[in-house]
């Protein structure tokens, strides 16, 4: 029997190796040219001047003759002095007059063939000879205009007044309907009402045993509603100052609140990942929204279908039919968790934000828009739109972004400032909401201070211009 053969030893070779050896055995099989240089193609070199000669001479190339006729006599007349040529001298004629002037003619150049001005329906214009000096295919691309809407100017907003009162992170607001006074509730287990006009503390009430995370306030009673971490859903009554109702049922956190505009119906939202639909009056959970994976953080209604919108921890929106208490359609052009949902005053659209981008959607039917043309670039917890078109989002990091709403312009950038005493980690915007009239905007934020924003009154567009780009490539997802 034959001894085996002894194997030789295989070189150990890197992956990049390998891979750059194969592309160099399919370069030399499949290329074997691929070092010398394309030939040029004529044709093209050719229509190209041609484009660029009609584009530069198309207004002197085709001038009546008659003009240019005269024009060449009338300089054949200052060029014909008498000139003397050497070894030959002047004649006494020659100074009575030009009759034995030797005169030279100008010379006679060959006649250039004319070229037609383009005609509509003709694409290619052909032109006799090239030049190498145009050979850029951009003479070839016609310019169009950009399509995207022109943002419209807003004036900065400023800070005019910081609100202190609260022990623990501010994390929600609402607005009364009569625009006198407004309520935020804190991580100190309390609900404050402000005024308006003038920021003082009107009134404190207690009962929740966790922070406050939704607040609403109803336009057709004297109700406020209320939702914290507690797993409660209580109803105030501002008559009487105390809690009237609670609404049990949710088996975590509440994160976020709204009522229906139209119907006594609230509508809550927490890390049960269901949105639960309350009749106001009997306390009864009339039904449960259930499909979400995660925790449902941001909710609005409307009084047509959907009348009901969640934004969600697994990064999808979803349209509800609140008759049959099922999923019209859901969203999932996001990539990260849904914080923060705002529903325009008067167009059929809302804007989302999410960590990856802030993206509008036109309702029913819920289509994408567009994104805003910029990214903040971090978590965005609340955002608000004005009857103006002023979108206004705040940021983890304590930035307070503006942008033009048809548009998607950011048009401001501001930074909030902690207060005195406080880490800077805590420049944090939890909630904002603009007031009834969409003239002062109010952000509740973590170093436990309230502020109220309002436009620069004396910016101009001259002082504060738009600098505004439109995007090169609309992106469709």
């Amino acid at each position: 029997m034959a001894a085996p053969m002894a194997e030789l030893p295989v070189e150990p070779q890197s992956l990049r190796k390998l891979s750059l050896k194969s592309l160099k055995r399919g370069l030399d099989l499949f290329a074997p040219s691929h070092g010398s240089s394309l030939p040029l193609d004529s044709e093209s070199k050719r229509i190209r001047v041609s484009y660029k000669v009609t584009a530069e001479y198309g207004r002197v190339k085709n001038l009546p003759i008659e003009e240019t006729q005269d024009k060449s006599k009338d300089k054949s007349k200052q060029s014909s002095a008498p000139l003397a040529l050497p070894g030959i001298p002047e004649s006494k004629d020659s100074q009575k007059g030009d009759q034995g002037a030797l005169v030279m003619a100008p010379p006679i150049l060959p006649k250039a063939p004319e070229l037609a001005m383009p005609s509509k329906s003709s694409a290619v214009i052909s032109v006799p000879g090239s030049s190498d000096r145009y050979t850029s295919s951009s003479a070839l691309i016609e310019r169009i205009a950009s399509k995207w809407p022109k943002p419209v100017w807003h004036p900065p907003w400023k800070n005019y007044r910081v609100i202190s009162g609260h022990l623990g992170w501010v994390r929600s607001i609402a607005f009364d309907p009569s625009n006198t006074w407004f309520c935020t509730g804190s991580a100190d287990r309390t609900i404050k009402i402000w005024d308006v006009a003038s920021g003082r503390l009107k009134l404190t009430l207690t009962g929740h045993i966790e922070q406050i995370r939704g607040l609403a306030v109803s336009q057709r009673h004297t109700y406020l509603f209320s939702a914290g971490d507690d797993k409660q859903v209580k109803c105030w009554d501002l008559e009487q100052n105390k809690v009237i109702r609670s609404y049990h049922g949710h088996l975590s956190g509440v994160y976020c609140l709204a009522l229906h505009p139209t119907i006594d119906v609230l509508l809550t939202g927490g890390r049960d990942s269901v949105c639960r639909v309350w009749d106001i009056r009997t306390k009864a959970m009339v039904c449960a929204l259930t499909g979400h994976e995660n925790t449902v953080c941001s909710v609005f209604s409307r009084p047509t279908d959907p009348q009901v919108v969640t934004g969600s921890h697994d990064t999808t929106i979803k349209f509800w039919d609140l008759v049959a208490g099922k999923t019209m359609a859901t969203v999932t052009h996001h990539k990260k968790s849904v914080r923060a949902m705002a529903l325009h005053p008067k167009e059929h659209a809302f804007a989302s934000a999410s960590a990856d981008n802030i993206k509008k959607f036109s309702l029913p039917k819920g289509e994408f828009l567009h994104n805003m043309l910029s990214q903040q670039k971090t978590i965005i917890n609340s955002m608000a739109v004005n009857e103006d078109g002023v979108l206004a989002t705040g940021g983890d990091n304590g930035s307070l972004w503006f942008w033009d709403w048809k548009s998607g312009h950011n048009f401001q950038q501001g930074q909030t400032i902690v207060q005195p005493g406080s880490l800077d980690s805590e420049a944090c915007i939890y909630a904002l909401s603009y007031d009834m009239s969409g003239s002062r905007l109010v952000t509740c934020e973590a170093d436990k201070t309230i502020k109220m924003w309002k436009e620069d009154l004396s910016a101009t567009p001259e002082t504060h211009p738009l600098n505004f780009r439109p995007p090169k490539d609309q992106r469709r997802f």
